[in-house]
Order: structure tokens, then C-alpha cells, then sequence
């Protein structure tokens, strides 16, 4: 008996990770199998944030979502969306409950990954070849696009003002598009390089075509012909590329991974997979008490500038539009209000151990990933949330018996990361990450597992809910 109760005593006061897949019942892993198949949808439809956006406004009028129009008064249950520029979205849903004394519940996940952005004067021809120069987005590895399939996706503004999109690349019957590797043969010098420069920026040259038009009076035969096609096809001429915005993405589709199916593989998990469970979460959640603003936003992978990132006012302008409307102080809902920004984490990789400190690692399939705070070194550009805070999010969770655990990124001095978290808190608006681990962070293609895909999504309706 003594025996026992010093086991159980022990279980109570220590903590241990566990994998959700051991603990998960058959119901679970069915509703896991199946919230994964839905995610993996989405992102084979959303590899840009304007495609992101497209597919979120389509989910939230299916769901009775209507435009929101600033200087409206919202009645309790209002269902509303704010779709900026094409590449940001808010949904709104107004609850029961006071704005300045429960404030506003807010999910904010990201929809740009890495990529590769064409410049606005790409076209050019050399040795038999058409090509288009590129300039990269985001922090990638620029090693990891050379030598795979790619895709363009993106709009271009016609001199007449029409918007042309093009997503091309992506279906078996089309073609894809290439860089240029160098073969191991002559590749000695490159080699002895450090892998961050041995590859510039300026040779992600995209391989587009190869074939010489017909006329005998033009010098660049290759690129006219390309420029027939895409005229043929598009209505495109080549100045119409100074008001493009045209994205080279991974042509891969999103698949499972593992004998067991584990893990779901694709480009774009940063921050999609935090971005899908936020807006299925907010669409499904059934509770009215408290007022919803769900955000998809752009530009977080080169700092959240501009009109469309974090750092733009919108969020403050849409916070005191509704409370204006109220007839209540903006600062008091925003002090009032909580938000989960909602990103990813470095999952644990034994191949890389030498990175991570094992303890406070994200380990996969061990559920949704809090992380109190980012930054680098001696937590510089970071939000560092209250225990306070953690606290009262921990009670939510432990609600509905939430699988979840605390991560940083890497070890103290080797790395480190931001995320629109710090945004957000300087609002005056508790603030943490929540997110999944993520293999091969920033890759063309990553891998996350789908249990702790389906943790953050219960962790999000928990969050609306409680």
C-alpha cells in the first residue's frame, strides 16, 4: 500500500512528456486521421497568403461570415470578416459578454512561408536557356531549391488593370519549373564554401524554357518564344511583370509520411499549420460568450512590415472601431483582452541533437507547443509572457485535457527566432505562442505529425471557448 502511494505520489508531482498517439483512444486517432486530411487539403490549395486568404474567405461565408464595414455596430453572434488586400484576413465574431470588462479573444497565425519572388524585370536569355531572376523571401536555405520541381502561383496587373492569376506547375499535366545545380564533377571549389555562401542569391535563376521562336529578326529567340506563350495563354507582355507579384513554391503535394502515417510532409507547414486549426477552430466554435478575432497575417517572415503584416495598425483601428461602437473605452478591451499567437517551434531532431537542449525541446507528437517566450541570446525581440498568463491558459487546457508542452528554440546562445507575438503584446494584451513542432523548419518541404496538428486545433477551441 505504502508502495503505491509513493508511485502515485510520484506520477502527481513529477512531469514527463508523453506521445498523444500512446495515450489517444480509437475515437481519437480516427478524428486525428480525419482533421489531417482536411488540413492537408487546405494546404495544397494555399501555398501563397493571397491563396491562404482566398481559401479562408471561401471557409468563413460557408459558415455565414459576412464582410465587415468599419463604423458598424455589432450586435452579439455577428459573424464578420476584414479580407486586406487580398493577403490578410480577420474574422470577427462578436460574443454575449462586454467588450471592456471580457475583452477580445485573439488567434493570430501567419500565412507566408519562404519562397522565391520574382523580380520585376526577370525575363532573359542565355546559352540556349530563358530564365527568370528572383529574388528570395524569408529566412530559407538557399541550397534546398536548387534541383526541384517548382511551381509559380501569384496576380498580374495588366496595363488595362485586369488581374491575371496564374498557378501553374502544380497539376500532373502541366509543366514545372527548375534551378540550376552544379554537378559534383566541378563542384570542388564550391564545396570548401561555407554552406551559407555557396550558393548567392543572385543564381536562383528559374529555368522557364528552351525552345527558339520561328521569326529570323530577333535576337533573343528563346525568351520571344516564351513571351508568345505566356501572351498566348495570359495576356501577359513582359512590362506587365513590373506589376506582378509572381511566387516560386515547392510543385510538391502534401503527403503522408512513415509506414504508419504518422507525420503529414508538404512546404508551407510554417505557419499554415497554426493558421488552419485557428480558423477552423474559430468557424465551428459553438460558445457566444466571448468575443472572437481570429488573423491570418502576411509578411511575417521579413519582419511583419507593411500594410498586410503584424506590425500595421489594423489591428489597433479594428479594436477601436468595435469598441467605439460600444460606446466603451479601446484601452480597456484591449488590457482586457488575451491572445494565443499562434507558431510553430523547432521540434527535437537526434539528428541534430547538438542544437537543442533536450529538456526544454519541442518533441514531436508530444502535443501543441507554448512557447513563453522567442528571441535570440538573452531573450532579445521577444514577448515574454506573464506566468500569470500561462497560468490561466494552463486551466483552459487542462479543461478539456488538452495534450500540450513548453519548448524554446534551441539552446541559449546557438539560435533563436521572433513571431508576431511581441506585436501584439505591445498593445498591452497578454500575449503567448502556441504552435506545433516542425521538422526541417523553413525547408521546401516539413513535416509535422498530425496529433499534435489535431492538439493545437482543441487547443484553440478551448481557448475561444473557456
Amino acid at each position: 500500500m505504502e508502495e503505491k502511494q509513493t508511485n502515485n505520489q510520484a506520477e502527481e508531482l513529477t512531469y514527463q512528456k508523453k506521445s498523444f498517439y500512446e495515450t489517444a483512444d480509437e475515437d481519437t486517432m480516427k478524428a486525428i486521421f480525419a482533421y489531417a486530411t482536411s488540413y492537408a487539403a487546405f494546404l495544397d490549395k494555399a501555398k501563397t497568403e493571397r491563396e491562404a486568404v482566398s481559401e479562408g474567405v471561401k471557409m468563413a461565408e460557408a459558415a455565414g461570415y459576412t464582410p465587415y464595414t468599419f463604423g458598424e455596430k455589432l450586435e452579439a453572434g455577428a459573424l464578420r470578416y476584414y479580407n486586406n488586400r487580398g493577403k490578410n484576413l480577420f474574422l470577427i465574431r462578436k460574443g454575449t459578454a462586454p467588450l471592456d470588462k471580457d475583452g477580445i479573444r485573439i488567434l493570430a497565425a501567419h500565412i507566408d512561408s519562404p519562397r522565391i519572388d520574382l523580380k520585376q524585370n526577370p525575363l532573359y536569355e542565355d546559352s540556349q536557356m530563358a530564365f527568370f531572376k528572383t529574388h528570395y523571401y524569408g529566412g530559407l536555405r538557399k541550397y534546398q531549391w536548387l534541383a526541384i520541381p517548382l511551381a509559380i502561383h501569384g496576380s498580374v496587373v495588366l496595363e488595362s488593370g485586369e488581374v491575371v492569376s496564374i498557378c501553374l506547375g502544380e497539376e500532373d499535366s502541366e509543366p514545372v519549373f527548375y534551378i540550376n545545380d552544379l554537378l559534383p564533377h566541378l563542384a570542388r571549389e564550391q564545396a570548401t564554401k561555407p554552406m551559407a555562401s555557396a550558393v548567392s542569391g543572385e543564381s536562383l535563376n528559374i529555368l522557364i524554357g528552351g525552345i527558339p521562336c520561328k521569326s529570323e529578326d530577333v535576337s533573343d529567340k528563346i525568351k520571344q518564344h516564351v513571351l508568345e506563350l505566356l501572351f498566348e495563354k495570359y495576356q501577359i507582355k513582359e512590362r506587365d511583370f513590373q506589376s506582378a507579384e509572381l511566387c516560386v513554391v515547392p510543385a510538391f503535394k502534401a503527403r503522408d509520411v512513415g509506414f504508419d502515417r504518422a507525420f503529414i510532409g508538404a512546404y508551407g507547414h510554417d505557419d499554415r499549420v497554426c493558421a488552419y486549426p485557428a480558423l477552423t477552430a474559430t468557424i465551428e466554435d459553438e460558445d457566444k460568450t466571448h468575443t472572437i478575432l481570429t488573423i491570418l497575417a502576411d509578411k511575417e517572415e521579413t519582419g511583419s512590415e507593411g500594410n498586410t503584416g503584424m506590425q500595421c495598425r489594423l489591428l489597433l483601428d479594428i479594436i477601436e472601431d468595435m469598441a467605439a461602437c460600444d460606446g466603451v473605452s479601446g484601452a480597456a478591451v484591449r488590457a482586457a483582452s488575451k491572445c494565443l499567437s499562434a507558431d510553430v517551434n523547432a521540434a527535437f531532431d537526434p539528428n541534430f541533437a547538438e542544437v537543442f537542449e533536450r529538456k526544454n525541446a519541442a518533441i514531436i507528437s508530444c502535443g501543441a507547443v507554448m512557447s513563453k517566450f522567442t528571441g535570440s541570446g538573452g531573450k532579445s525581440s521577444t514577448n515574454d509572457a506573464s506566468a500569470e498568463f500561462i497560468g490561466e491558459i494552463r486551466r483552459m487546457f487542462d479543461k478539456d485535457g488538452i495534450v500540450w508542452q513548453t519548448a524554446e528554440l534551441g539552446k541559449v546562445d546557438i539560435g533563436g527566432g521572433g513571431t508576431v507575438a511581441k506585436y501584439i503584446a505591445n498593445l498591452n494584451i497578454d500575449t503567448v505562442d502556441m504552435g506545433v513542432p516542425v521538422i526541417s523548419m523553413h525547408a521546401p518541404y516539413e513535416v509535422v505529425s498530425k496529433a499534435d496538428l489535431y492538439a493545437l486545433y482543441r487547443a484553440f477551441a478551448a481557448f475561444c471557448r473557456y
